[in-house]
C-alpha cells in the first residue's frame, strides 16, 4: 500500500504523432538521400506524413520526368501521405520555360490521388490539391498558397488566377474553421510564409493574413499554421492566439515530429538520417 502511495502518475501518452516536412529534395543529390529520411519515417508510429511542397528547387527542374521520379519516391512512404503545391513546382517554372498554369495542372493530374486510411476530403471542383482530414479530434485543411508572392503583381493572366485561387483558398478555410469549432483544433497547411515584409499594393498575403488574425481571435479555436518557404524552423506566435511551425528545408534534410497529447502539440526536428 505505501509503494502504492507514494507512486508517481502515470505521465500522459502520446494520442498520436505525425510528421511534417517541406522545401525538400531540391536537387538530384538530395532526392538520391531522400529514402534515408523515408526509412527514418517509416520506422515511427505516424498517423501521416505531410508535405507543405517545394520538390525541387526554384531554378530546378519543372517538367513531369522530375515530378513522376518524386512520385514514385513518395510511394515508399508506409504511412498516408499528404502533398502540396509550391511555388516550385508551378509559379516558379517560368524560370524554365514552362508555362506556370500547365504545369499546375501536370501536379494536380499527377498528386490529385486518393490517400488511402486518411479519409482525404478534396475541394470539388478545379482546387482539387486543398484537402481537409481529420485526426483523433484535430481538423487538418491544406491549401495552394505558394511562395513568390502567392502568384501576385506578374501579369493580369496571373494576377486573375490569384483572385480565383484565393477565393476558393478562403471558402475552404471558412468550412474547416467551422467544422473545427468544438474540436481540439485546427491545423492549417500551406509552402508559403504568409509573414514576409509586406510588399505594398501587390502583397499577395495580406488578405490571408487578416483571415488568420481574424480566426485567432475566435477563443473556440486552436488555431496552428505550418508552413515552408524561408527553410527556417520555427515554432512561434505571431499575433495572439495563432501557433506557427516553419519546416526546416534544404540544404537541411530534416522533417519535423508532432506528438499530440490531449489537445497540446510538441514539436521537434527529428535527427538528420
Amino acid at each position: 500500500m505505501l509503494l502504492a502511495a507514494c507512486a508517481s502518475p502515470p505521465r500522459p501518452q502520446p494520442e498520436f504523432s505525425f510528421a511534417l516536412l517541406g522545401d525538400v529534395p531540391y536537387s538530384q543529390a538530395q532526392a538520391n538521400l531522400f529514402d534515408a529520411l523515408i526509412d527514418q519515417m517509416n520506422r515511427e508510429p505516424l498517423a501521416f506524413v505531410a508535405h507543405v511542397g517545394d520538390i525541387t528547387s526554384g531554378q530546378g527542374p519543372c517538367g513531369d520526368e522530375w515530378l513522376e521520379a518524386r512520385a514514385r519516391q513518395f510511394a515508399r512512404i508506409r504511412r498516408p501521405f499528404v502533398l502540396l503545391p509550391g511555388d516550385n513546382e508551378w509559379t516558379d517554372c517560368h524560370r524554365g520555360g514552362f508555362a506556370p498554369l500547365e504545369r499546375l495542372a501536370g501536379w494536380r493530374s499527377l498528386f490529385c490521388q486518393p490517400v488511402a486510411a486518411l479519409a482525404l476530403v478534396r475541394q470539388p471542383g478545379e482546387y482539387c490539391e486543398h484537402v481537409r482530414w481529420e485526426t483523433n479530434g484535430f481538423v487538418f485543411a491544406g491549401v495552394n498558397v505558394p511562395g513568390s508572392n502567392n502568384n501576385l503583381g506578374r501579369t493580369p493572366q496571373m494576377d486573375a488566377e490569384h483572385a480565383q485561387r484565393m477565393h476558393a483558398v478562403f471558402a475552404w478555410l471558412d468550412a474547416a474553421r467551422a467544422l473545427a469549432r468544438g474540436r481540439k483544433g485546427l491545423v492549417v497547411l500551406m509552402q508559403a510564409n504568409p509573414f514576409l515584409e509586406a510588399r505594398g499594393a501587390a502583397d499577395g498575403y495580406r488578405a490571408l493574413r487578416e483571415w488568420l488574425r481574424h480566426a485567432a481571435q475566435d477563443s473556440s479555436l486552436n488555431l496552428l499554421l505550418v508552413h515552408g518557404d524561408t527553410h527556417r524552423f520555427r515554432d512561434d506566435a505571431p499575433f495572439t492566439g495563432l501557433r506557427r511551425v516553419e519546416v526546416p528545408g534544404s540544404p537541411q534534410l530534416r522533417w519535423l515530429r508532432a506528438v499530440v497529447i490531449g489537445n497540446r502539440l510538441h514539436v521537434e526536428a527529428a535527427a538528420p538520417p
